[in-house]
């Protein structure tokens, strides 16, 4: 039953099933807005509703399919992080010091989105202003997970997570600066793109991570996050059978512990990847440093555009407090020191991939844990409570590069995310090996479909 319902869709279909009109993006939309009544009291996936737009939308894109008309994503409901603004819309960034903040325009990545022809459900939830891992701050409750309303979805685009896995949207636009997708991505059973630096601009968009960050989706198939990524690029990235290639393996970068499920999940995933011809070979990779460069760069973005936020400390969580005391002590000598390094960064991380096409890690350490206890041990071994759980992520922000994760099992009923990472450019090429390694893995998605389905047609979520 779950299976049947369009929401869960992949886009090509929907949209095909839209021009033949055996289906209507209207129906699809009320539908779609009865199941956000009855869930997302419970996964606080949306901070803002838009039934109103969406309904119009909608509307809009039933009478341009009449006419014969066509989009990518036309009728195709795709919610928005609260980083990105939605004219006549509430941006909060997840601070009570932006609530009320009523914006006039769409950023770069929206205007995008709706000349695609999407349908906006709402605006996702998010940690103040997108500096955390996980998903809590002072406007809402924390983002549950899908798989499991305990855990957290991760972050900082874990309610655009939460409402593709819940059912609330068919894909989701996110942005990545350290993570935020593969993280939710892997935490929630979904595919999360974060595109080369600089591929999927966000013109008149939120400042944070300026160096690193960049939109990208959220969505259920490799195929989904093709589609709405040529979008937000205004470019094709041409859909191939991949060449045998060399793709390098590394179990544990930066000789950070792992939990057993998740390194036996993604050790699969290399047997997979050599059972599909390409030649997998152990490796390391070079990513020692980043965070002497990721750290400074991103404080000075916090002072920058923050730092008047110290005088309302009453307002700011602790997490955001602490970041921007942080930023003020930060000398111009330090950040000086993190933009030498980044170049060197990247050419080493370059470099290495004259060697290796594509390369394999887990996306993150351990599988999704309970709201607001991060992991201080994994696999034995203790770990810092910033970046313990997260250490995979980030250096490819700082590389610039294309990452992607995708579902490859299961621990305890909870998804595991496995990290696929290519040189800067190489998008078309890592979506194709991609989509290769998603057929081949096979994940079943039903367990969450089935659930928040059952429980959706019961009326009473638990």
């Amino acid at each position: 039953m779950a299976e049947q319902q369009p929401v869960y869709w992949r886009i090509r279909d929907l949209t095909a099933a839209y021009a033949k009109g055996t289906l209507s993006p209207v129906e699809v939309t009320e539908a779609l807005l009865a199941r956000l009544d009855a869930v997302n009291a419970q996964l606080h996936a949306y901070i803002t509703c838009t039934p109103e737009l969406a309904r119009r939308q909608a509307e809009e894109a039933a009478e341009r399919y009449r006419r014969g008309e066509r989009a990518p994503l036309l009728g195709v409901p795709v919610s928005i992080k609260d980083a990105f603004d939605l004219a006549d819309y509430e941006t909060t960034f997840g601070s009570l010091t932006c609530r009320g903040r009523i914006v006039r325009s769409d950023s770069g990545a929206v205007a995008r989105l709706r000349r695609a022809g999407v349908v906006i459900p709402g605006k996702t939830n998010v940690p103040e202003f997108c500096h955390s891992a996980t998903n809590e701050n002072l406007l809402i409750p924390d983002t549950a997970n899908p798989w499991d309303p305990s855990r957290t979805s991760g972050g900082s685009s874990g309610g655009a997570a939460a409402s593709v896995g819940g059912g609330l949207a068919t894909a989701a636009l996110g942005s990545d600066g350290g993570g935020s997708i593969r993280i939710p991505a892997a935490f929630c059973g979904l595919v999360g793109f974060k595109p080369t630096t600089g591929t999927c601009p966000d013109e008149r968009g939120f400042r944070a991570m300026t160096d690193f960050v960049t939109a990208g989706p959220l969505a259920w198939t490799v195929d989904d996050a093709r589609v709405v990524t040529e979008v937000l690029a205004e470019r094709r990235f041409a859909r191939e059978t991949p060449p045998r290639l060399r793709i390098g393996f590394c179990a544990r970068p930066g000789g950070r512990p792992v939990e057993a499920p998740v390194r036996a999940a993604v050790e699969r995933v290399a047997r997979i990847l050599a059972d599909l011809g390409h030649d997998v070979v152990e490796c390391d990779v070079p990513i020692g440093g980043w965070q002497e460069i990721f750290g400074p760069l991103v404080l000075d973005d916090e002072l920058r555009e923050r730092q008047h936020l110290l005088q309302r400390p009453e307002l700011l969580t602790r997490y955001m407090l602490a970041t921007l005391r942080a930023a003020a002590r930060q000398t111009s000598a330090d950040v000086a020191r993190a933009r030498e390094r980044l170049v060197e960064f990247r050419r080493r991380v370059d470099r290495f991939f004259e060697d290796y096409s594509v390369v394999l890690t887990p996306t993150v350490a351990t599988v999704a844990f309970p709201h607001r206890q991060r992991p201080t041990q994994i696999a034995g071994e203790d770990v810092d409570w910033l970046w313990g759980a997260f250490p995979f992520t980030a250096p490819f922000n700082v590389a610039a590069t294309p990452a992607i994760s995708l579902p490859a099992g299961l621990a305890d009923g909870l998804p595991i995310g496995a990290q696929l990472v290519a040189r800067c450019g190489a998008d078309a090429l890592l979506l194709n090996v991609a989509e290769e390694l998603e057929e081949a893995l096979g994940f079943d998605h039903r367990p969450v479909r089935e659930r928040w389905m059952a429980e959706t047609l019961a009326g009473t979520p638990k």
